[in-house]
């Protein structure tokens, strides 16, 4: 098992509840965790799948929750944020629950003395979406792509092949929907500035990223469903976008900056 030991680990959009959820993935990825914080940033459960169909937790995602717990017992701090598909637990936030604090956002410090802002990203919908029978057909459209998704993989596993994402594939051929992410991390970073923070992390969008823009960090750990994803902060404060494919691979990082460096 591989040991990936952090002083922060940031995970969202796991979907639990549905079939999308890579859970055995994920399950393999929180066994070999080792961290001082972690924050649950939305999307853990999937309640919107679990009330309109009978779902049910196999022993994967299962082993998922047991995992949570072992981090727990082992001294993790677990800071729960509720996102779009998990919402009704916001009105637990404020909450000490066993071995969980639940909270609407959060400010997190790290380790070279940015302040970044943890939140789902929901809230940013109003300032890029235009609503309408659109999205709600994008909404039916993305379920039948994961399902496609599901399909795709079970072939190139049985064909020795590693997980590819068929649904991002899709969805950066999509101008339209280029477009919506750009104006959704305009809309993170600019919700970062005015609480006059270093940066934010957050999800929601199944779109991992680590850039500087503008001066403020945008960070999306990404999702469980489509990327495999998760972000990580070291001991020094580095930040880390890792991917998950029976190891943990690192596609982004964000090192800290010398000034910072020599004043921590």
């Amino acid at each position: 098992m591989t040991i990936t030991t952090v002083r922060t680990a940031f995970v969202s959009d796991m979907h639990l509840g549905s079939p999308n959820c890579h859970a055995e993935a994920l399950a393999e990825f929180l066994a070999g965790l080792r961290a001082e914080r972690l924050y649950l940033v939305g999307d853990v459960v999937d309640l919107w799948w679990i009330s309109a169909r009978r779902a049910s937790f196999d022993r994967h995602q299962s082993a998922v929750i047991e995992r949570l717990r072992d981090l727990a017992r082992r001294g993790t701090e677990i800071i729960y944020i509720p996102g779009n598909h998990d919402r009704s637990l916001r009105e637990l936030c404020g909450l000490v629950l066993p071995k969980m604090i639940v909270r609407r956002d959060a400010v997190h410090r790290a380790r070279d003395g940015r302040r970044y802002l943890v939140t789902h990203g929901d809230d940013f919908d109003g300032d890029v979406q235009h609503g309408g029978w659109q999205e709600r057909l994008g909404d039916h459209l993305y379920d039948y792509v994961l399902a496609s998704n599901r399909l795709t993989n079970r072939v190139r596993r049985s064909l020795g092949m590693r997980y590819w994402s068929l649904a991002d594939f899709i969805k950066r051929q999509s101008d339209l929907a280029e477009r919506y992410i750009d104006r959704y991390i305009n809309a993170a970073i600019g919700a970062a500035r005015a609480r006059r923070l270093d940066g934010v992390i957050c999800g929601h969008i199944h779109r991992p990223a680590l850039i500087e823009r503008d001066g403020i960090v945008y960070a999306n750990d990404g999702d469980w469903v489509e990327s495999l994803t998760a972000l990580t902060e070291s001991q020094e404060g580095v930040l880390s976008l890792i991917r998950w494919h029976g190891r943990a691979e690192v596609i982004a990082e964000l090192p800290v900056p010398s000034p910072l460096l020599a004043a921590a």
